[in-house]
């Protein structure tokens, strides 16, 4: 195994607010450019790219908030993006090159073309006047005092077409006082394979290298990788690999190997540990969903499923993980599904504070969870369900309420609260309730009649809102006479949890996701109340 050593000075530079917010569909405003760069800097990272000042309105506002003091940094330094003057100007006279140094940052980062085609075809210039246009903008930043990092656009592409030029605008930007050159993989198109020769061409040179790759092989992260072990000591990426077509390297994915596979510092320990955290809260944040199988931070990334790898985890969880998951901030998950085996029960239903070391209980819960998974249940993605499973198992007590009956009906026409009445009959410590509710679709006005029927005995359920409703066909060669299951989210501010209902219609199987999203959520907040009491005594 080859150990790498660091280089004595590392940059990770994220660009999630510039290239990572072109990606198709994502549209940052200034608030949430201010909210991610400060996650990323609770993150650790040493460069946050906030964007191109003089190019749009937000991006020239974001900086004007960040220097007037909205944006307070303690471990990254916030870099303006922005190209090369234009072709017969002069730096000194150049508004977008004025508008760079007017953001008033530490660092400028430039792009500049690095392949010869690109000069000729979109610069529509010669190759030596894009020389002196590197040269001259570079020098007339560092003379104003600014530090000075050079994307070279294009650049792997542009060294395989013409190696002589490609490297000299590496030189020329290192001459005239980059403090470093990166070299960029634009459309995406190199192999890992082929990073270490043209890495170690422009490392002759003598400047500090970065590299910036993007997805579209799927070997962005690969390729970085590749890169530093060629010399490179400055990294480029984007949280939750966001960015133009496929996305840029994954700077998470990217941080975590440096940090735990390398064993390099690259960000403070303490900024890992917030890793999913903060990787969750970006994507909701760009309105991105989370990939629930990202490495390292993905929801799924230690998930097991197999009996065989729960069996092998009762004994060392780290027989099937490659981490331990809390160095990311994340945790072991045990999933229960008609693949589990006895094993994935036992550890799920210790996660969950319930003791099945009894083997034959364990065995017959299983056996219950793979018939009810025959019937088209999915308990790997309903954790509330599956807890209310094992009580009703257990004998544990649920006599919140007892549903009588339910009816729901649509009519063609909508009124003013909606196009659906539900009634529901409860009983509710010893009195009968028969609520009606109205909304739109079946399930807003099942939904609205629970809650009404439910909100004077237990006024936690106020709280209780739906966040998600999923739909699946699960026998698709019955048409409209297939089994239904559907998939329900629900929080109650604090905490959020899933339930799981299957039947011969959406409207059954939906009823039977609600009702059990209320019964959890009742035993969850019914039980955190009954123990606040005792928690003040003891702190007393």
């Amino acid at each position: 195994m080859t150990l790498h050593v660091a280089p004595e000075t590392f940059h990770v530079f994220d660009t999630t607010l510039r290239d990572g917010a072109q990606q198709e569909g994502v549209r940052l405003s200034v608030a949430d450019k201010l909210r991610i760069a400060r996650l990323l800097d609770e993150l650790g990272v040493g460069f946050i790219e906030g964007g191109w000042p003089g190019a749009n309105p937000s991006d020239t506002e974001f900086f004007a908030r960040a220097a007037e003091g909205e944006l307070e940094l303690r471990n990254a330094k916030l870099v303006a993006f922005g190209a090369t003057r234009k072709v017969g100007a002069t730096a000194a006279t150049d508004p977008q090159v004025q508008a760079l140094l007017d953001a008033r940052t530490e660092v400028i980062c430039i792009v500049a073309k690095s392949h010869d085609e690109h000069v000729f075809r979109a610069l529509k210039t010669t190759l030596a006047e894009n020389l002196e246009m590197i040269r001259d903008t570079v020098a007339h930043m560092v003379s104003q005092g600014r530090r000075v990092f050079v994307d070279c656009e294009h650049f792997f592409d542009g060294y395989r077409a013409n190696p002589d030029y490609a490297l000299e605008v590496v030189r020329t930007a290192a001459e005239a006082g980059a403090e470093v050159v990166i070299l960029c993989d634009t459309n995406g198109g190199m192999l890992p394979s082929w990073m270490g020769d043209v890495v170690s061409a422009a490392g002759q040179i003598g400047v500090d290298l970065g590299i910036h790759c993007h997805n579209d092989t799927g070997c962005a992260v690969a390729n970085t990788l590749a890169a530093v072990e060629a010399g490179v000591m400055h990294v480029q990426g984007t949280m939750n690999e966001t960015g133009e077509r496929t996305g840029n390297a994954n700077l998470i994915t990217v941080i975590a190997n440096l940090q735990l596979k390398y064993g390099w510092q690259v960000i403070p320990p303490e900024g890992l540990v917030e890793a999913s955290r903060i990787s969750h809260a970006v994507a909701a944040i760009t309105n991105v969903p989370m990939n629930n199988r990202a490495p390292y931070v993905g929801l799924s990334a230690f998930a097991h499923k197999a009996g065989l790898h729960a069996s092998a985890i009762k004994v060392d969880a780290n027989l099937y993980q490659h981490i331990d998951p809390t160095l990311v901030g994340n945790d072991m998950r045990m999933l229960v599904s008609d693949m589990a085996g006895r094993a994935n029960i036992q550890l799920k239903g210790s996660e969950l504070g319930y003791d099945l070391s009894d083997r034959d209980l364990a065995a017959q819960i299983t056996d219950l969870v793979k018939e009810r998974e025959m019937a088209g249940y999915s308990y790997e993605s309903a954790d509330a369900s599956f807890e209310l499973l094992l009580r009703e198992r257990l004998g544990l007590p649920d006599d919140f309420y007892e549903v009588i009956s339910w009816r729901v009906f649509t009519s063609s026409q909508v009124g003013p609260e909606g196009d659906s009445e539900a009634t529901v009959k409860l009983r509710v410590n010893g009195e009968t309730e028969a609520l009606v509710g109205e909304g739109h679709g079946p399930l807003n006005a099942l939904d609205v009649a629970l809650r009404r029927a439910l909100v004077r005995a237990y006024p936690q359920v106020d709280s209780f809102e739906l966040t998600d409703y999923r739909v699946r066909i699960l026998d698709q060669g019955h048409g409209t006479d297939a089994i239904v299951r559907t998939l329900i989210d629900t929080t109650d501010g604090e905490r959020t949890w899933t339930t799981v209902g299957v039947g011969d219609s959406v409207v059954e199987a939906s009823w039977e996701a609600l009702h059990e999203a209320y019964r959890w959520g009742l035993i969850q907040r019914v039980a955190a109340e009954a123990a606040e009491p005792a928690l003040e005594t003891v702190s007393a």
